[in-house]
């Protein structure tokens, strides 16, 4: 029997009394189990083997439930008194209103909504890259480039769309293979990008998204387009009728979809595995993870073929590649945007999120896809969005006054020291350019935090998979799916409701916090890219050391439902990129975004062309 344990309530957490514990690496991550066995890493036949040890009826539940108390799982969920009540979705106390910002209707149309964010940017001159020998060793190509191109016509769409065809025709012939997309159509891309260059050579241009290019990840409906999450069978049992809300916006954009992206299976993983389709790999190095789940996304803006992608961030989903691949990946406060017609749509931790490779191409794409369901407009309420207004003369004033939290002990808990001191550096530089004041702060729960994470999203999971999988598609997902659905089928009623006790609880710690400071700052992840081990590439592979280290500062963007990007701000010794990571108040994606431009700004020159790279719009 387990002795009785119980919290005090959160408003008389005495923080003097928390002391920072170190990630044991006996853990659960969101979606892949960190075991507690001997080996920390399981890929071919004993992955498979372990596989059928945790699927079996009665020594499966043995296992699960030894793990479950070697992590003190049972004694957080089963024997702890938890005095909050529950906390089954994001509630979010009212808000002040961010300083320096331009809001905007969520009800104006998407073309509107992006032209006003388009207003609200720097002084731009695409023309001076065009000309000249002032150009920057390497650069990122912006939507406004590929705007000011047309316009010009320096190249068509349809000029840009037949040199994206052919270089996703040939990734399945690299060596090793690099499976950006799942589904894809050249004739169907060529299609769009007709129409857009007619609307070029007409002036009716729909909007500065118009002709850009844009990859949807797998569980993201795109009609034609099936969605399997990329599993081997979801299209067979889930029929895409028509876009998703968030690409039905951006279509009316202009925007020209090129397919369904890669990713790690349903979302589970933290790498990009995938042995259905290949596994996607890293421009920057190309023996090296992407990260996930959102790993084709990732690596398809990074490799510069398209200037945005739409991913989804359940657990750091977006956040990960994006910093693994060295671009800019923004996580919307839960409820921004619409999840309607995504394969996650009844959760309570995703959001679905943009991926570019600058944070103005970033906010261009937010701007378009915004706009909160019927449902959460009810249940959150939610403030009107706002864009930060880079041109706004108190811009400095409103940059100088922002309050940085850092908790150290936390921050410097990573894989090497490369990612603190760069991560570190930047702080100093925003703190000399622009007075920007770091404060130090405690954050405490941060195992219950995690706990209450993998029960919430775990639960959700196997609640929606669950039908399929008594229907026999479970035996088809691939062995790390299985293994987390193991564990999933595990948590019982009360292990969910005392995990959404700690999820209020978790959100008082945070909303204590963000009355001290404006951001929260972290790195986006505890290590670079990790190395694809050549047995994985099979069967899959759990790794808990790198799930652990992966997902460290992730997780409160998606238990407590609050806006968090990452920034490409550097890189280790191996070359590999590092991102920081800003994590804002509820509904405070303007601040978020107007301190990342800052990070950007000041991190610019230090930017590096990824190994595996295309100059599409340099048309020769």
């Amino acid at each position: 029997m387990g002795k009785k344990r119980v919290m005090v309530p959160a408003k008389d957490l005495d923080l003097s009394t928390v002391k920072y514990e170190h990630e044991v690496i006996k853990e659960f991550d969101d979606f892949v189990v960190l075991g507690c066995f001997e080996a920390p890493h399981l890929t071919g036949l004993m992955l498979k083997l372990f596989v059928r040890m945790v699927e079996a009826p009665v020594l499966g539940s043995l296992i699960m439930s030894f793990l479950k108390k070697q992590n003190k799982m049972v004694e957080m969920l089963q024997n702890t008194v938890i005095p909050e009540a529950p906390m089954f979705k994001p509630e979010f106390p009212p808000q002040d209103a961010e300083p320096s910002v331009v809001i905007v209707d969520e009800e104006r149309k998407p073309e509107d909504r992006v032209e006003l964010a388009l207003k609200c940017l720097p002084h731009y001159d695409p023309a001076s890259c065009w000309s000249g020998d002032s150009l920057p060793s390497f650069r990122y190509w912006k939507i406004r480039d590929y705007a000011y191109a047309y316009r010009s016509k320096l190249v068509t769409p349809s000029m840009v769309a037949e040199k994206i065809i052919s270089v996703i025709e040939d990734c399945n012939y690299h060596k090793p293979p690099t499976p950006l997309l799942i589904s894809f159509d050249a004739e169907d891309i060529r299609k769009q990008a007709a129409a857009s260059t007619r609307r070029f050579e007409e002036g009716n241009q729909l909007s500065i998204l118009d002709g850009i290019f844009m990859a949807i990840k797998d569980d993201i409906d795109c009609y034609p387009h099936p969605s399997k999450g990329a599993t081997t069978w979801m299209h067979e049992v889930r029929s895409v009728e028509k876009d998703a809300v968030c690409v039905s916006r951006l279509r009316s954009c202009g925007v020209i979809l090129v397919g369904k992206a890669n990713m790690h299976e349903l979302g589970m993983g933290t790498t990009g595995n995938n042995p259905n389709y290949g596994t996607t790999r890293n421009p920057h190095a190309v023996e090296r993870y992407t990260g996930g789940s959102s790993s084709g996304p990732a690596a398809i803006v990074a490799s510069g073929l398209c200037s945005a992608a739409l991913g989804t961030d359940g657990g750091g989903s977006v956040r990960i590649p994006s910093s693994l691949c060295g671009v800019v990946g923004l996580k919307t406060t839960y409820g921004r945007t619409s999840m309607e017609g995504s394969i996650c749509d009844a959760g309570t931790v995703e959001i679905i999120g943009p991926i570019a490779s600058t944070v103005e191409d970033v906010i261009l794409v937010y701007a378009a896809i915004l706009g909160s369901s019927p449902d959460n407009r009810i249940s959150l309420r939610p403030p009107p969005p706002c864009f930060p207004d880079l041109l706004s003369l108190e811009n400095a004033n409103t940059l100088g006054s922002l309050r940085l939290g850092k908790y150290t002990e936390w921050f410097n808990d990573v894989h090497s020291t490369d990612i603190s001191d760069v991560c570190e550096d930047v702080l100093k530089l925003l703190s000399k350019s622009h007075g920007c004041e770091t404060i130090e702060i405690v954050i405490p729960e941060l195992h219950e935090m995690r706990t209450a994470h993998v029960v919430s999203i775990g639960s959700e999971t196997q609640c929606s998979l669950n039908p399929d999988c008594e229907d026999g598609k479970g035996v088809k997902l691939t062995y790390d799916t299985r293994i987390s659905m193991a564990l999933f089928r595990s948590f019982t009623a009360s292990d969910y409701v005392a995990a959404q006790c700690l999820r209020r609880r978790i959100m008082h710690h945070h909303m204590e916090i963000f009355k001290k400071v404006d951001v929260i700052v972290t790195p986006t992840t505890g290590m670079t890219a990790p190395k694809i081990p050549s047995s994985a590439l099979k069967d899959g592979e759990t790794d808990m050391q790198v799930t652990a280290y992966l997902m460290r500062f992730i997780i409160g963007g998606n238990l407590l439902g609050l806006p968090a990007i990452t920034v490409p701000v550097g890189y280790d010794k191996q070359g590999l990129p590092i991102g920081l990571q800003l994590i804002g108040r509820p509904w405070g994606e303007a601040t978020i975004l107007h301190l990342a431009s800052a990070v950007e700004e000041l991190c610019a020159k230090s930017r590096k062309k990824p190994a595996s790279f295309y100059d599409i719009l340099n048309i020769k």
